[in-house]
């Protein structure tokens, strides 16, 4: 089934009487021009960072499943010679990639960066942390009206783009999308598609979305351990930063952050509508806040009183008891562990450092399972509930998330002015929604929802 994403672009009421007047950042948002977008740059996508290990799996992704399209892909990076070496490895993928071409340029080189923006329909960068590396790209491809596509899952440096650029995107027409990959599809267009065919489907309106993990095979990603040491970096050196990411509206738009949700799942709780118990999940500090953030961008077609949550399934009975105590202690002291420095130090060791990731067959053999449990009620008013899953069949933080990423560049350069979506800092639902679903279900993601009960 088809579901439309409809952008609201008329002034809502707001909390406490409060009205959006037709200057207001979201009215704004919904119903800014955007650029015209025809294809007629050089590049349909350029790939930063594609020398490092996510950025070459995003490569070999697009040739493997898209080869004979006519997509027109550069590869970017600092050092040629090495773009060259990936550019051949590539071409044992297939011989398109011979067809790519090498661009060359600096994270902070901002003058390199507006080249290489100023070129493509979309740049697709795999360069983290983004806190440290990604500031110059976005305000590159913003000044460019150039669409951008990332991993981060750094709420921090997302707060801090949103207050920087998202007017003036606003007024280009880029559409910059933080967090294309296992941080936050599965969340942002899981809870999307929930609710939208509850209610399309249903009738239902869904007051309410859990989130809850099944099983996760596959390893923690370089790339995300780098990150949450720089998200902890961030924090040290300014305090404020923790007040902005710990609240749960903190990517909202400004006056809209607040709500009912009161913040993440930190401890052992049982879950009478999985039935089980359940534990923190990691992944829960961004990905909740994007779904937020969605929600408020288009409008708040899931309410303004929608509440959302995620946690770690761990099952039933004494050992799903033991599972979840086990897992809430575990993540309380690595998080400890990482904020004390000789403890950092030995933590890092053992950890894998970005660049670094499984071999193939460890990718093949992942895979990830995550539910979801909306409550709401009919039209005739009675309680409903209704669920849904998203399923990826390879690692999540890499065979599933190269899929997520590359599909995400190419719904934002060739479903082009399909979209409807305008400039500013968006989310991979409110810019993306009824396309980039489709299109990961047609590479093998599945999202599915069953009958209510």
């Amino acid at each position: 089934m088809s579901v439309e994403l409809t952008l609201v672009a008329r002034p809502r009421a707001g909390r406490a009487g409060k009205t959006w007047g037709e200057d207001s950042a979201l009215v704004r948002y919904a119903s800014a021009m955007t650029r015209t977008r025809d294809r007629s740059r050089r590049f349909d996508i350029v790939l930063w960072g594609a020398t490092g290990f996510t950025g070459q799996l995003t490569a070999e992704y697009l040739l493997r499943r898209h080869a004979g399209e006519g997509l027109r892909i550069a590869l970017a990076g600092r050092n040629e010679d090495k773009l060259r070496g990936v550019r051949g490895e590539l071409a044992q993928v297939s011989d398109e990639a011979e067809g790519f071409e090498l661009l060359t340029g600096d994270s902070h080189d901002r003058a390199s960066l507006d080249a290489i923006a100023t070129q493509t329909e979309v740049v697709c960068t795999t360069v983290g942390p983004y806190a440290k590396h990604g500031a110059d790209l976005v305000a590159a491809c913003v000044e460019a009206g150039t669409d951008y596509c990332d991993l981060t899952g750094e709420p921090q440096f997302i707060r801090r783009m949103i207050e920087q650029h998202h007017e003036r995107a606003i007024e280009t027409g880029a559409r910059i999308v933080n967090c294309c990959g296992f941080d936050s599809i599965p969340s942002d267009i899981g809870t999307w598609m929930l609710v939208h065919e509850a209610k399309e489907r249903h009738g239902i309106t869904l007051d309410e979305v859990k989130l809850i993990t099944g099983r996760i095979k596959g390893g923690v990603s370089g790339g995300t351990v780098a990150s949450m040491m720089q998200v902890l970096a961030d924090v040290k050196q300014d305090r404020s930063i923790l007040r902005k990411i710990g609240n749960p509206y903190g990517l909202n738009p400004e006056g809209e952050r607040s709500g009912p949700d009161q913040g993440d799942q930190r401890g052992v709780r049982y879950d009478d509508d999985l039935p089980g118990w359940t534990g923190p999940f990691m992944m829960a500090a961004i990905n909740s806040r994007i779904v937020r953030r969605s929600n408020a961008l288009l409008g708040y077609p899931y309410g303004r009183e929608f509440r959302y949550s995620e946690c770690s399934g761990t099952g039933r009975g004494a050992k799903g008891l033991l599972r979840a105590s086990t897992l809430a202690a575990g993540m309380a002291g690595a998080m400890a562990g990482i904020a004390f420095g000789p403890t950092r130090t030995l933590m890092m060791k053992k950890l894998p450092s970005p660049g670094e990731g499984p071999s193939r067959q460890e990718r093949e053999a992942g895979s990830f399972t995550i539910h979801l449990i909306g409550k709401g009620r009919t039209e005739s008013g009675q309680a409903a509930t209704i669920r849904g899953r998203v399923v990826g069949k390879a690692d999540p933080g890499y065979g599933e998330t190269s899929k997520m990423l590359g599909e995400s560049a190419l719904c934002l350069a060739l479903d082009g002015d399909a979209l409807g979506t305008p400039g500013g800092l968006g989310t991979p639902a409110a810019t993306m929604g009824t396309h980039l679903l489709a299109r990961l279900r047609e590479q093998g993601m599945e999202f599915t929802v069953d009958e209510p009960a």
